[in-house]
């Protein structure tokens, strides 16, 4: 007979996350912004290993882009294993908010402090990266590209492009509850972040690092720009992560409510 597999089963997954998302809700302020600081500076490297993958290829075009979705991996890795608070994995928290095991306003709290502190925690790190010059030469020509291309978005296509990026973060993180061992839990992580990239799907947490770094860089990056994209794609990040997978899992698996 077959060996059963060892993971947890998609039920006893959305279990595990609604109990990380009553924990999460019940952080106190101050270590909740410091574990979101530390998920913005994860995020951060990963974005900058990207950028160094990126410096000399062409952005848009061919395996470099896929190169450039698993050196990006690092970040989430780091949030996954390391243990960080993440505004955009924390849509997730939306199942256990509808089945009353936290409140609205708890969930807008974690989201509004996770938030805030990735913000300081990525645009922290790219102003360290300008500090130490590495926002100069071919590195920092990529970071430039990137803010610049970002900026210019549209929202319409700064939302859909955040909604499709999050779905697979949170499908992401989705794979790694499911793990029994860090080693799964990496190669769990590793394939839906590197879709995204490859894909240039939006990650608001990755763009607080990319746009101040490209604006350091020299990019041609206006404030209105760069608060414009970093909304619009929230709220995509928002739509794909809470409504395209935590729902939808919630609807699939009913039976896992209040455990």
């Amino acid at each position: 007979m077959p060996e059963p597999l060892d993971a947890y089963r998609p039920a006893e997954i959305g279990a595990l996350i609604e109990t990380a998302g009553v924990a999460k809700a019940a952080l106190p302020a101050g270590r909740m912004l410091v574990l979101a600081v530390l998920a913005g500076c994860f995020i951060g490297f990963g974005a900058a290993v990207w950028c160094v993958a990126m410096a000399g290829v062409d952005p848009g075009f061919g395996p470099g882009r896929v190169l450039g979705g698993v050196v990006f991996a690092l970040g989430l890795i780091l949030v996954v294993v390391g243990g960080a608070e993440l505004f955009t994995g924390n849509a997730l928290m939306v199942m256990a908010a509808v089945d009353r095991r936290i409140t609205v306003g708890a969930l807008l709290r974690n989201w509004g402090i996770v938030w805030i502190g990735n913000l300081i925690g990525a645009a922290g790190l790219a102003l360290a990266f300008g500090m130490a010059g590495l926002a100069e030469g071919p590195m920092g020509a990529a970071a430039l590209r990137a803010a610049e291309a970002k900026a210019g978005l549209g929202p319409v296509e700064a939302v859909v492009r955040g909604a499709l990026c999050n779905a697979l973060v949170c499908l992401a993180i989705w794979l790694s509850f499911a793990a029994r061992s860090v080693t799964d839990r990496v190669l769990a992580v590793l394939w839906p972040v590197t879709a995204f990239v490859a894909l240039g799907l939006e990650h608001s947490v990755a763009n607080m690092f990319l746009l101040p770094l490209g604006w350091i860089a020299g990019g041609e990056v206006s404030l209105a720009g760069a608060v414009g994209n970093l909304l619009w794609v929230s709220l995509g990040n928002v739509i794909g992560g809470a409504g395209g997978v935590a729902l939808a899992y919630r609807l699939a698996y009913p039976a896992m409510a209040g455990k």
